[in-house]
């Protein structure tokens, strides 16, 4: 396995490549991160680490954000090239923002603002330098998807996106990064969101489409400090009046001071 610090070692080792599969991700590697390079190995697989500082509208939440190169380095089997760059070398004067209108403004974009535009100019740089055929996205983080997936299309990269399903504990609690920051009773308490999601996917599937009944639902089981439950149309992320095809529920809560966010199809 390769690791590179350098656009230009990138752009040498493509040049000998047909076809490329790509991860990218801010590190602190956990088993979601390592299913999504699984699924991407039909193909070679590059993964980038990078924690992006364009993305963090809190300060402190990029500095505390868990950094451990060497140790998700080791974690890696089977990748190509992992690339690994300074902060300069991806962002230079960056004078320039690629930013999704409507979908970077919802949902965690409300929360968050300018999260999603730091998100997609940092990914849009990542394409550029990589080049990858087939890029790899978990469903954990889904307006991003959604989000990304249009970036494609309007910016007319020549991307296959593909989109796994979220990768979760035993104890249902959805995996990220952001969990190592987590304390073992935040963990516990944590497993209430999803227990909240599934609680609200099985009411619907059984046939309940009064959304505010749905979030009631969820409002009943989550234990932690609820920064939003909605429920939206999957295409669009506007919110919904009553459960239909391509329903998802989305949530961002707070525990331990940390922020988690998790959603679940409302549909078979």
């Amino acid at each position: 396995m390769k690791v590179y610090k350098t656009i230009k070692e990138v752009k040498s080792y493509r040049a000998n490549l047909k076809d490329l599969a790509f991860v990218p991700t801010m590190g602190a590697l956990h088993t979601g991160h390592l299913s999504l390079i699984e699924l991407a190995k039909e193909k070679p697989v590059a993964v980038s680490i990078f924690v992006n500082p364009l993305q963090f509208n809190d300060k402190s939440d990029f500095e505390k954000y868990p950094r451990d190169v060497e140790r998700d380095l080791k974690k890696l089997q089977g990748v190509d090239f992992v690339f690994v760059p300074e902060p300069e070398e991806i962002l230079g004067e960056r004078l320039t923002k690629v930013s999704v209108a409507d979908i970077s403004t919802k949902l965690e974009g409300k929360f968050r603002p300018g999260h999603f535009d730091g998100v997609s100019t940092i990914v849009a740089t990542l394409f550029n330098i990589i080049e990858p055929t087939d890029v790899w996205f978990g469903e954990k983080d889904f307006q991003q998807v959604v989000l990304i997936e249009q970036m494609v299309r309007d910016l007319k990269f020549n991307i296959n996106i593909h989109r796994a399903p979220i990768v979760r504990e035993a104890s249902g609690l959805a995996l990220s990064s952001r969990n190592e920051r987590l304390s073992d009773n935040g963990k516990s308490e944590a497993a209430s969101i999803s227990k909240g999601l599934f609680k609200m996917r099985e009411a619907a599937l059984k046939g309940e489409k009064n959304i505010e009944k749905l979030k009631q639902i969820y409002r009943d089981l989550c234990t932690l400090e609820i920064e939003y439950i909605e429920v939206v149309d999957e295409l669009t992320l506007d919110p919904i009046t009553s459960v239909a095809s391509k329903s998802r529920a989305l949530t961002a809560v707070w525990c331990d001071g940390v922020r988690l966010i998790d959603n679940v199809s409302l549909y078979a």
